[in-house]
């Protein structure tokens, strides 16, 4: 969902009825504007350092070429920042300070950041790719291509959907969640279809 309007009730709904990480999607102009890292680079940066970085390095994804992971939030007014409130608190700040520091230099946008948030947190941050859908297509670029043709701040919350079995739900058993909860159910191919002629 668009993290301008997560909830409590929202985040208690994606830990229920999910079961995996909840994090927060955002694009990579909003990444090179407050100068987040991705933490592979990061920890490669420190590696002669922190020699465990080296043995830690992912280059083995079998999904992916790099990772999108970023760092880790909390909102400064949270305690724990790990419950419902805390991290409903902590993504739907993080969107509106995206809108707030558009027109903002670089480095008022990253000291207006560092001022309402701190790391390590509970909510991590993955960061789309820089040409949208074409370098990849990846749960992060998908929900980044909604938020910007439903003319919403580049930011989504979201989680993954874990079975009873361990893995992912499967994609009938989602059909079904989606009809019983009144949602829409998207496929990727139809999103990326959209982006495509969206963004000609």
């Amino acid at each position: 969902m668009a993290s301008q309007y997560v909830t409590p009730e929202a985040v208690k709904t994606m830990r229920q009825d999910g079961g995996g990480l909840i994090f927060i999607m955002t694009s990579h102009q909003t990444a090179t504007r407050l100068k987040l890292p991705f933490l592979a680079d990061l920890f490669e940066d420190i590696s002669n350092k922190y020699p465990v970085f080296q043995y830690l390095a992912p280059t083995d994804i079998p999904y992916d070429t790099k990772s999108s992971f970023s760092v880790y939030i909390n909102h400064r007014k949270t305690f724990t920042g790990i419950t419902d409130n805390d991290r409903s608190l902590t993504m739907k700040r993080f969107a509106e300070l995206i809108q707030e520091t558009k027109q903002l230099k670089t480095t008022e946008a990253v000291q207006k950041f560092g001022s309402e948030f701190r790391t390590p947190g509970h909510v991590p941050i993955c960061v789309a790719s820089n040409d949208l859908l074409k370098q990849r297509q990846g749960h992060t670029e998908l929900v980044v291509a909604l938020m910007e043709m439903s003319n919403l701040i580049p930011a989504g919350s979201g989680c993954e959907i874990m079975g009873n079995n361990g893995k992912a739900q499967s994609k009938k058993t989602m059909q079904t969640y989606a009809k019983k909860h009144n949602l829409v159910f998207l496929e990727g191919h139809e999103i990326i279809t959209a982006w495509r002629q969206w963004s000609k």
